[in-house]
C-alpha cells in the first residue's frame, strides 16, 4: 500500500481549489437564471460593436450564439431597415420573416414597435410584450427589448421581467 504525505504545498494547492469551487458556484448563482436589463444593454453593445467591425462575421456568430452572443436567455437579433427582414436569430425559423408582422399572444404588435425604435446612435426601449423563453415549451413571458439601429440594420437584446 503507497502511503500518501500531505505537505504544506498539497494542503495549500487543496484548499484554493475549494475556494474556487465555492466561488465559481457563488458567481453562477448570482449571475441568476435569466438575465437582466443592464446584462442585455451590455450584449446591444457588444453586438453594435461586431457589426460594426464585421457585419456578415457578427450576424453569423449572433444566429449560432457563437463569441459570448447567447448568454441564457439573452441573445441579440437584427433586422434589414430597407425590408424589416429578420438577419440575425438563434430561432431559426424567424430569420427572414418582416419583424414589422409580428404580434404576441393578445394582438401587440411588437414587431412593428421594435421596427421603428431602430435609430442610429440611440437605445430604444419597446414597451412589454409576451414572448417564450428560448429552450422553454411555448407559455410566452413578459418581455422588453432594446433596440438601436447600426447601419443598414436594426439590431437588438430582450430581456424578461
Amino acid at each position: 500500500m503507497e502511503e500518501t504525505t500531505v505537505t504544506p504545498r498539497k494542503l495549500t494547492i487543496s484548499a484554493f481549489l475549494a475556494l474556487a469551487t465555492a466561488i465559481s458556484a457563488a458567481a453562477a448563482a448570482a449571475q441568476g437564471q435569466y438575465g437582466t436589463a443592464a446584462e442585455a444593454k451590455a450584449m446591444l453593445e457588444k453586438a453594435v460593436a461586431a457589426v460594426k467591425a464585421d457585419k456578415e462575421k457578427a450576424l453569423a456568430m449572433f444566429n449560432k450564439g457563437e463569441g459570448g452572443f447567447k448568454d441564457r436567455d439573452l441573445q441579440p437579433f437584427c433586422f434589414s431597415i430597407s425590408d424589416g427582414k429578420i438577419a440575425a436569430s438563434t430561432v431559426p425559423n424567424m430569420v427572414g420573416k418582416d419583424i414589422r408582422t409580428l404580434k404576441d399572444k393578445n394582438g401587440k404588435e411588437f414587431g412593428l414597435e421594435t421596427f421603428n425604435g431602430a435609430t442610429e446612435g440611440k437605445l430604444t426601449e419597446t414597451t412589454p410584450y409576451m414572448f417564450p423563453r428560448p429552450g422553454t415549451d411555448p407559455t410566452p413571458f413578459e418581455k422588453v427589448s432594446f433596440i438601436t439601429r447600426v447601419g443598414d440594420l436594426g439590431c437588438g437584446v430582450g430581456y424578461f421581467k
